[in-house]
């Protein structure tokens, strides 16, 4: 039986790709796994042929994808500090950081959820939920955020908790184990019981329930062998500020990231619910790559984290170039895939000819962005794990806030519904200068200490 790496070995120690490769592995299997799980909800409602159906869960994603933002604020955020409190030595309050990301995380989800159910019928206006899919809308919403909201955040968290410590394994096997139960309990309730998008819904949401609970094990077989606590007894809010100044930065990219989902889906309903059914396919298609960057990033994460705050700027930096080499070759074979097979990619997943012929053509333009965003990505994640919450704050919010959103409604009012296709990577091509030049200054600061 392979020995495990100590976290002197880890972080310290081995070489650079091996070191990414132990922890970015198991990441980005179970972020393919979580991908999967989350094409599945797609994949399984487009089978049965109504694209309103398609319409209602692509017009909820981007307000379930919240939760990922509370997930990244309190999960992240508290997960580069316990990095950094690692490599500085400090073992003694990675308890209190724990137990503040995962009580204070769940008590701000379960308000979130609460709220949303209290607002869903001006919310589902607002997201632009028609007389033809409100309904579905409706039931989706109700199982996936006012349910299965808090499950679906602690999930999360937990599983970036553990990945800081360097215990990337178990934290990708709690989420590849909700994944998996999620794909074999689509078609059952789904097509077995009749329950359509709402079968897929709650799906979703005892998927992650399952994941809490198999997360929850593992923390109790890793006994001494993990710092991080779940005890309320280690609550505090001594940390809140160091947590949320790097959480922030993630769970703004988040959150504007599905604000500018809103916008397009909202758009996109002023031509029709087929633009917006074919528009939900695309993007989460699209986030294939992404999510292997996501994976990527988490990845590397504590390893940055750690080399920062123990002094080693060297390794730490040869990390970072590591993956962001990885990210490109990556990126750019899914470019080649997507624009060959785009027509095929969505006859699959909605066998309805206008709608898969309209996302085919959505498809080819929308992953042309693919690796300039993954670059964009791994730059703004290299900030956070050092601590520089600021710096990748501010790439977040230009990217999100001052350009995408802006640009969305100029590209519709100017040029129509492919302009807003295109937006993507017109604002990836105009940050990508700006990210590296902001990795580049704080570098040089670095080396000048």
């Amino acid at each position: 039986m392979k020995k495990e790496l100590s976290e002197e070995e880890l972080f310290e120690k081995i070489p650079v790709p091996q070191a990414v490769a132990t922890l970015a592995i198991p990441t980005i299997i179970s972020q393919v796994v979580t991908m999967i799980y989350n094409l599945a909800d797609t994949f399984f409602v487009g089978q049965i042929g109504n694209p309103y159906m398609v319409a209602a869960v692509s017009l909820v994603s981007p307000w379930f994808n919240l939760l990922t933002a509370l997930g990244n604020l309190f999960g992240l955020g508290g997960g580069s500090l316990i990095s950094r409190m690692l490599g500085s030595s400090n073992h003694r309050d990675v308890k209190h950081v724990s137990a503040f990301s995962i009580w204070g995380g769940g008590l701000t989800t379960l308000l979130f959820s609460i709220l949303t159910f209290v607002f869903r019928t001006p919310l589902l206006n607002f997201l632009g939920a028609s007389p033809d899919t409100y309904d579905y809308a409706q039931s989706y919403l109700n199982w996936v955020v006012v349910l299965g909201g808090a499950p679906t955040m602690l999930s999360l968290t937990m599983g970036h908790l553990l990945r800081s410590e360097g215990h990337a394994k178990p934290a990708s096997t709690g989420m590849m184990f909700g994944g998996i139960l999620n794909v074999i309990l689509d078609p059952v309730l789904i097509f077995g019981l009749h329950l359509n998008v709402a079968g897929a819904a709650i799906a979703t949401a005892c998927s992650n329930l399952a994941s809490v609970i198999f997360f929850v094990v593992i923390y109790i077989r890793l006994k001494e062998k993990t710092t991080v606590s779940l005890l309320p007894g280690y609550f505090t809010f001594r940390f809140i500020r160091q947590i949320f100044s790097v959480g922030l930065a993630s769970a703004l990219a988040t959150t504007l990231g599905n604000v500018s989902n809103m916008v397009i889906v909202k758009l996109a309903a002023g031509y029709g619910d087929i633009p917006v059914a074919a528009y939900g396919i695309v993007k989460r298609i699209d986030q294939v790559p992404l999510n292997v960057s996501m994976g990527l990033c988490q990845g590397f994460m504590p390893l940055v984290g750690y080399n920062y705050a123990s002094g080693n700027y060297r390794r730490m930096r040869d990390v970072s170039f590591f993956s962001w080499k990885t990210a490109v070759v990556m990126s750019a074979c899914f470019v080649a895939c997507f624009a060959f097979f785009a027509h095929p990619i969505l006859h699959l997943f909605i066998p309805e000819m206008e709608t898969s012929t309209l996302g085919a053509s959505f498809l080819r333009i929308a992953c042309l962005a693919v690796p300039f965003t993954s670059i964009n990505f791994l730059i703004s994640y290299t900030l956070q794990a050092m601590g520089k919450g600021a710096q990748s704050a501010i790439l977040t919010f230009s990217r999100q806030g001052l350009l995408n959103v802006p640009l969305l409604v100029l590209m519709n009012v100017t040029i129509g519904l492919y302009g807003m296709i295109w937006t993507q990577l017109i604002v990836e091509l105009i940050m990508f200068p700006v990210s590296l030049g902001m990795y580049r200054h704080t570098w040089q600061r670095l080396k000048h200490r």
